[in-house]
């Protein structure tokens, strides 16, 4: 079993983040927020079985820093958090004009395969 509570801290340490980083917790679409005491009283509460299975804890749940967040992934029910940091602009970036097409492909496998006419 998972103590939510633990895992979370588990990858707020191993991202050299710690509690006081965190800005709030909540669902992704803003709906249900959570400051991080209330959230840690309420997730030291929380077993769970992380591995393969049906995922048990909430989908949209993210803990928000300044320029960060971790949020929910999963793998056919195996289930954790994963941590982001804020995408900064290249100064080198190149622009693109094709973005869909297939299927699992990334931008610039669509650029190499695009034909200007």
């Amino acid at each position: 079993m998972t103590n939510l509570y633990l895992e979370t801290m588990e990858s707020l340490a191993r991202n050299n983040r710690c509690p006081n980083d965190v800005l709030w917790v909540d669902s992704r679409d803003g709906r249900y927020a959570l400051g991080w005491s209330t959230f840690a009283e309420l997730a030291s509460n929380v077993e769970y079985d992380s591995g393969f299975g049906a995922q048990e804890v909430a989908t949209d749940l993210v803990v928000v820093g300044r320029g960060w967040w971790l949020d929910r992934r999963e793998y056919d029910g195996s289930e954790c958090w994963a941590f982001n940091t804020a995408p900064t602009p290249n100064p080198d970036a190149l622009p693109f004009v094709k973005m869909h097409g297939g299927m699992w492909k990334t931008v610039a496998e669509y650029m190499e395969t695009h034909k200007c006419v």
